[in-house]
């Protein structure tokens, strides 16, 4: 017999067929009922078995963890909490699972912090399971938004010579040897003997290779690994992520912001009308969370009136100057209760994106114009010579999420911005090069995907959403 999922016994109301069901036991109760999970929804299936045919072998090993193959009939449940139930007619043991040294015990209850030391066990938890059922409905509805407005779906390098964002934190990849390298005269290593002949290392952002593709193609988005040497221990901040990042020929800063309001809007619209059931557990999960906070601290949504209230409200558009004068007009400012300072230039903290969303417009927050020194070099250049077209989102709960801007199309300006910040243009001639032949206005941004699943899940820490996090000191798994 065919194996049936055990989401479809639970979403039928049809009883009394035969049914094959595969799980893992989530509990096992008065030796006679099991709650089986086989990990395609939520939902436990009840099992009912007769004890006395089983055997004292196989009972002892129906225990938390273990897989179970059980052939039966769907019946209307005679106790409460679910429609049906599966009366067994046979069951056999894949696995068994050592209640002794098995970790994820119902009575344990372990914390976040203890389930990231052992992430290939964390899948098998109801908060893990849904949030990556959530991150798998995400990353689909991601694909469909721009397949159905048609863009073209481009894999950028992960292995690039390039320093996307001018930051010179990455990761280095070579294949020399690193106790005995090859040396120049002066001391430096000769990257001539190297795989590559020239330093490489591992892509910061797919951004330039993508604008040569929508100078071509019109509209297309890159979803690919993006990785980061940078040494930061925060909730918000990973090694290794994955990037949405649309580029755009024809289009300005609005509508760069409009493309990544509808994105916004359609994939949470997407979990909520797809994912409820595991966001109403994660939104419970969340509830409970926000108990053990003081009450200053606590949000004052929930999690899917916060989701649906993003849904259903345009978002706030301001510029960068404007942004500034709210915060210096703040009582956080005046009561001198920010960590970082507020003035004209800096480049905004996270505390300072989330009062702006969280306190002042209690919705998200476009914000524009940013000063031309905290920004990469490849952003379009503003009449007043001190900002440039640059556009960032800010959401409730983490700040930015999306990062994006007008790219700079004008040759000669592009060319004067990247002397001024040490861009090297002679290796840089295949990206100046759609500056010379036809150029055109063009925009793009970055949705960072972790963020994202963060926001729509509840997940506090950004390490919780991505099935192995990389991080410094940790490359476990």
């Amino acid at each position: 017999m065919a194996r049936t999922k055990i989401k479809d016994v639970l979403l039928s109301d049809k009883t009394d067929y035969k049914v094959n069901i595969k799980g893992w036991v989530r509990s096992f109760r008065n030796n006679q009922f099991i709650a089986l999970n086989d990990g395609s929804c939520m939902g436990n299936l009840q099992v009912v078995i007769n004890s006395e045919q089983l055997g004292e072998e196989l009972l002892k090993n129906i225990t938390s963890g273990a897989a179970l193959n059980i052939d039966g009939t769907v019946v209307a449940s005679q106790g409460k909490g679910q429609k049906v139930e599966v009366k067994a007619d046979s069951v056999e043991l894949y696995g068994a699972c050592n209640p002794e040294e098995y970790p994820l015990q119902l009575k344990n209850r372990p914390s976040l912090e203890y389930l990231r030391e052992i992430a290939h066990l964390r899948f098998r938890t109801n908060t893990f399971a849904a949030v990556f059922r959530v991150r798998h409905s995400l990353a689909y509805a991601i694909h469909k938004f721009f397949n159905d407005r048609g863009f073209v779906y481009l894999h950028t390098p992960i292995i690039t010579a390039s320093d996307a964002e001018g930051a010179g934190e990455m990761f280095k990849v070579t294949t020399l040897s690193l106790e005995n390298p090859p040396k120049n005269e002066d001391g430096s290593i000769n990257y001539s003997e190297d795989f590559f002949e020239r330093a490489a290392n591992l892509t910061v952002s797919g951004q330039l290779e993508a604008e040569l593709g929508a100078m071509a193609l019109g509209e297309v988005y890159t979803f690919g690994p993006t990785f980061r040497a940078e040494n930061s221990n925060t909730t918000r901040h990973l090694a290794e992520f994955w990037m949405i990042e649309p580029e755009v020929a024809f289009n300005d800063i609005n509508d760069n912001a409009d493309l990544a309001e509808d994105l916004l809007k359609y994939i949470i619209k997407h979990a909520l009308d797809n994912n409820r059931e595991d966001l109403e557990f994660l939104a419970e999960r969340l509830e409970n969370e926000e108990k053990q906070k003081p009450q200053n601290e606590r949000s004052e949504m929930g999690l899917i009136d916060k989701l649906e209230f993003v849904l259903n409200n345009q978002f706030e558009r301001i510029s960068y100057t404007e942004a500034i004068d709210i915060l210096m007009q703040s009582k956080p400012f005046k009561k001198k209760q920010f960590q970082y300072e507020v003035k004209w230039g800096i480049d905004m903290q996270s505390e300072h994106e989330r009062y702006l969303v969280e306190k002042h417009f209690k919705k998200p927050v476009v914000v524009t114009d940013y000063p031309k020194d905290i920004k990469a070099f490849y952003m379009r250049q503003n009449d007043d010579g001190k900002t440039v077209a640059a556009m960032d989102i800010l959401a409730p709960g983490i700040g930015e999420i999306v990062g994006g801007s007008q790219r700079e199309e004008r040759l000669d300006r592009l060319q004067q911005r990247m002397q001024e910040m040490d861009i090297p243009t002679k290796e840089m001639y295949w990206y100046l090069d759609t500056r010379r032949f036809g150029t055109v206005p063009h925009a793009g941004f970055g949705l960072g995907f972790e963020r994202m699943v963060q926001f729509v899940t509840g997940m506090t820490n950004i390490r919780d959403v991505i099935a192995f996090p990389r991080t410094p000191g940790n490359v476990e798994f």
